[in-house]
């Protein structure tokens, strides 16, 4: 399960990124320009990239989660 402050990565046209979960959502929003679906049961998520310091949405089903 995904939560706030996990260190996760996700697929990028670039590759695999790296970043941190700094936000979950559970309602329906907008993120730059794009709309997203959420729900307790389902929740978006945003990201953090460690590279590059830009923030992202990703379903929690698209992060995987790092180890510790």
């Amino acid at each position: 399960m995904v939560a706030v402050n996990d260190r996760v990565s996700w697929a990028t046209s670039q590759g695999r990124t790296r970043g941190r979960v700094v936000e979950r959502r559970t309602s329906d929003f907008t993120f730059e320009g794009q709309r997203f679906t959420a729900n307790s049961d389902e929740p978006a998520f945003i990201v953090e990239s460690e590279k590059t310091g830009a923030r992202a949405a990703h379903k929690g089903s698209a992060l995987r989660v790092l180890k510790k």
